[in-house]
């Protein structure tokens, strides 16, 4: 009964992830987090459509079979370590608290296509947006520089996207446009903050993605902000566990380079 479970589960979440990075990769979304799904996917097809000729084989090799078992148990394990991140990051968004009064709002970039904020950065500019109607004193920063096919900086854009889209003054925005990571985001966003002399024990909010926020705050707190107010966006369904999953491996990467 159990080795009937594991192929129909192979072949349902297989087709499920193979697809879905297919998917994502027909709209040139093409990173970590679309590869390793679609690699993921095509294993899990594999093994359930010659599961029964690889029982055969294996039951021919007893250390095989061990090894095997142990690698389904390695998976299942990784599978729950997965599903403790994604829950947290759902508990962690229903908990923002943004009524606390704040001097700056800094909207971390996400991607440009075609001169136009991607979808999940328009998202983030929604809700920082969102907090900056609430917030009316505390200046905003957007962040971001030009990208390899674009004319004008990611922040330009996002500025220019804030104004027309909810009329704020650009005498309110800052442009952080030279960075290329969110440690740069931050650690350039400190000289604008020093030049309007707000200072790092002030209350700052940093608006990122729903999966950003975790590692944007670790990076924010090691670079000496000593009073954040993470106010996280949704990211579009569409992409939503892709970048999730993308952005499990890029904290765990993180906290073994000792990036926070």
């Amino acid at each position: 009964m159990f080795e009937k479970i594991k192929r129909i589960f192979s072949l349902i979440f297989g087709c499920i992830l193979f697809c879905d990075g297919l998917f994502l990769i027909w709209q040139n979304k093409i990173h970590l987090g679309t590869l390793l799904p679609l690699l993921l996917g095509f294993v899990l097809l594999i093994h359930a459509i010659f599961y029964r000729s690889m029982q055969r084989f294996l039951r021919q090799k007893v250390q095989l079979k061990a090894l095997y078992k142990w690698g389904w148990g390695g998976f299942l394990l990784w599978l729950i370590s997965v599903a403790v991140f994604f829950a947290y990051i759902h508990q962690h968004t229903q908990q923002q608290n943004t009524e606390q009064t704040v001097h700056a709002i800094i909207i971390l970039g996400s991607g440009i296509q075609n001169g136009q904020p991607s979808p999940t950065l328009a998202k983030r500019l929604d809700k920082g947006a969102e907090l900056a109607q609430q917030q009316m004193k505390a200046i905003l920063i957007v962040t971001g520089g030009i990208g390899y096919t674009e004319k004008e900086t990611e922040a330009e854009i996002m500025a220019k996207y804030l104004y027309q889209q909810y009329n704020i003054p650009l005498q309110r925005i800052y442009l952080e446009d030279k960075s290329t990571s969110t440690e740069l985001n931050l650690f350039n966003s400190k000289t604008i903050l020093k030049d309007q002399k707000i200072p790092l024990s002030a209350p700052i909010a940093i608006v990122t993605s729903d999966f950003h926020t975790l590692r944007a705050a670790a990076i924010a707190k090691k670079l000496g902000y000593q009073n954040i107010i993470m106010s996280s966006a949704e990211t579009p369904l569409n992409t939503r566990y892709n970048a999730w999953l993308r952005e499990y491996f890029a904290f765990i990467s993180g906290w073994v380079l000792q990036e926070y």
